[in-house]
């Protein structure tokens, strides 16, 4: 139960980094911004961590796995960015609806999870959901494979979180979610700095717009730091391709968001597609309780 509560509020504050970086996406490099972004969030966790009585002891060995995990998380973050530079939020949290596919099929690769038939029938569901958004419910956009810039290049950055999913799982020695967290984001941020130190160096800081500041906050604090955290927590608990089917509920999660900041709501035809991916987590919500039964 916990693990599902968990995934729940994960998805409600990933949807909030979409409609909010698309408002600056444009502002900053997105690399330079990631970086800030994850060492500004190791604080957090950091500080998390103290207050839940510290790392324990050996809790850092083998830092090659932050080092997988963090670059993992990098690439994702900052070909996300990368993608809401021109793509619209509704867009891009369809194209991530595509991770639990994709990580069920890295999680057979690393773990040898199997699907049951009604896991793989609710996947299928939202992947039809999630196409169905990113070509703008055009069938004529469809057969002619007309995919946006901003939503190729973000799907590369879906394969990266794809894979991270079942690595935590694969490469976790004991160590408790914050632990974990702390050393994914210290590495991802080295790795990021040491790949983005020009631009880190050459952005206008001190001039940056009021946006870049609140996004910068709101990612670091609820949409790393925090959901990192919730994702872990709910790894080491529940497969991996049901732990990602939570991102189904992130095209609707956006919609709440973009009417909140002002931006009104989606075409009602694209309206069908969110229905599916929310469609396909209930499959995945019945299943486990079948499961359980």
């Amino acid at each position: 139960m916990m693990g599902h509560l968990a995934m729940l509020a994960f998805s409600a504050l990933v949807a909030g980094s979409f409609s909010l970086g698309s408002l600056m996406a444009n502002e900053i490099d997105p690399a330079a911004f990631t970086a800030v972004r994850f060492w500004l969030a190791a604080v957090f966790v950091g500080i998390l961590a103290q207050m839940r009585g510290g790392f324990g002891k050996g809790s850092f060995k083998a830092p090659w796995r932050f080092a997988i995990l963090g670059g993992l998380f990098g690439i994702y973050f900052v070909l996300m960015f990368e993608g809401l530079k021109t793509a619209p939020p509704v867009s891009v949290a369809a194209v991530f609806t595509l991770v639990p596919l994709m990580a069920a099929g890295f999680a057979w690769v690393l773990l040898r999870q199997l699907l049951t038939p009604r896991m793989a029938l609710a996947l299928i569901i939202g992947g039809f959901g999630a196409l169905w958004v990113i070509f703008r419910a055009d069938l004529n956009a469809l057969l002619r494979f007309d995919i946006g810039r901003g939503e190729a290049i973000y799907f590369f950055g879906c394969v990266a979180h794809a894979i991270y999913t079942p690595m935590v799982r694969r490469l976790n020695r004991g160590e408790t979610a914050v632990t974990f967290t702390f050393g994914t984001v210290i590495a991802g941020g080295a790795l990021l700095t040491a790949y983005a130190w020009p631009e880190i160096i050459a952005a206008p800081w001190a001039r940056l717009p009021v946006t870049v500041w609140i996004t910068l906050f709101y990612t670091a604090f609820f949409a790393t730091a925090v959901t990192v955290v919730l994702l872990q927590f709910a790894t080491l608990r529940l497969p991996s391709a049901k732990v990602m089917a939570y991102t189904y509920l992130t095209p609707s999660w956006v919609i709440v968001w973009e009417i909140a900041l002002g931006s009104g709501i989606p075409p009602v035809l694209i309206l069908g597609g969110v229905a599916l991916t929310i469609l396909a987590l209930l499959f995945l919500l019945r299943d486990d309780s079948a499961t359980k039964g």
